[in-house]
């Protein structure tokens, strides 16, 4: 996630008005009627709010019960066997990060996590290739858990369908071909999960459980427990509350697919505001992301016309390779890994040698 929105001062609001659009992604299949009415209200909610709640996906209640039982097993660990995954392990990003670890715009965020990727062997780059292929490698997994290991990689495998499929009635719901960004996906597509447990307030007065940001992929699908803590800022300038939906995602468009769209679809600040006192809340984004190696091509589109522009933000400059994003993020949300094992990227995050 990258670190260009703002901090945590917008007024809240949870009005019936301000709740995300609900989406069914499977009146994609009862016919020409209603794949044109979920064409609609795709365009409506990607153009005018960047988010919606997704319904009809198709992941059964028992594939989401194997995943967050894994889950809480893993945060029911004892504190060593977790912090064994340390991601300071990791030139790679993967693995466990303690409470207060990750930054968001430079503030600790109040929650600990297990990031993993598509499985890959470790991948030192020569000098001459870009620095984002520090990005590939393995995860580490709990040898107390094999369970967790399949329930993982399944859930990635099956939620890159589904935002494959989503992303392909997305990009006809505005004109364009569905198969526009195919290529960049496949078998090198660098798709990440985070298993996340935020234990509740810091008792220090921040209530920052991650501060308010932007995805810089294409698509984050969210299942979250039915804690809440999620807002959205929306067109009133104010954070609303995402009450949690039972058997829906939240889902989300990154960074990209506004560059891709020259900010006709948009991306939107969010944050997670922590739970009261010692209230544990658990949540499981997925992010849908293309090859690092991925040039984002313009969108050809008949909306094209009346897009407004990219959101600039000279402090979180827009690449169109995917993995120069992405590294960018990672050195930021990360500066304990990115110290100990990349601090010469530090030296020239967001230079044109990053990545050249």
């Amino acid at each position: 996630m990258s670190l260009s929105a703002p901090t945590l001062t917008p007024a809240v609001s949870s009005s019936y008005a301000s709740q995300l659009p609900i989406v069914d992604l499977s009146a994609a299949d009862r016919g020409p009627d209603a794949r044109r009415l979920l064409h609609a209200q795709l365009h409506s909610a990607a153009h005018d709010v960047g988010f919606f709640q997704l319904v009809g996906h198709g992941v059964t209640e028992a594939e989401t019960r194997a995943l967050t039982d894994a889950m809480r097993a893993f945060f029911a660990l004892p504190e060593a066997d977790r912090r064994a995954l340390d991601n300071l392990n990791s030139p790679h990003f993967r693995g466990y990060t303690r409470v207060g670890d990750e930054r968001t715009q430079g503030a600790r965020d109040w929650r600990d996590q297990l990031d993993i990727g598509a499985e890959l062997p470790a991948r030192v780059p020569a000098p001459w290739e870009p620095a984002y292929w520090w990005l590939d490698g393995p995860n580490q997994w709990p040898e107390a858990l094999p369970g967790l290991r399949t329930a993982a990689l399944h859930w990635i495998d099956r939620l890159s369908g589904v935002a494959e499929r989503l992303l392909h009635e997305l990009l006809a719901s505005i004109g364009a071909a569905p198969d526009f960004y195919d290529d960049i996906f496949g078998p090198r597509a660098h798709p990440q999960l985070k298993l996340v447990r935020y234990p509740g307030s810091s008792g220090e007065g921040d209530d920052q459980g991650v501060g308010a940001h932007k995805d810089y992929g294409f698509l984050t699908l969210l299942l979250q427990d039915q804690v809440g803590g999620l807002q959205v800022q929306r067109e009133d300038g104010n954070f609303h509350d995402v009450p949690p939906l039972p058997g829906a995602f939240v889902v989300n468009l990154g960074e990209l697919l506004e560059v891709a769209t020259d900010g006709y679809l948009v991306a939107t600040n969010h944050r997670v505001v922590s739970p009261p006192g010692a209230t544990e809340r658990y949540s499981v984004p997925f992010f849908y992301n293309p090859r690092l190696d991925a040039r984002i091509a313009p969108l050809d589109f008949p909306y094209a016309s009346t897009a407004p522009g990219v959101t600039t933000d000279p402090a979180n400059p827009l690449f169109a390779e995917y993995g120069r994003n992405a590294l960018k993020g990672k050195l930021r949300a990360h500066p304990l890994v990115a110290a100990r094992h990349h601090a010469d990227l530090l030296l020239r995050r967001d230079q044109p040698t990053m990545s050249a």
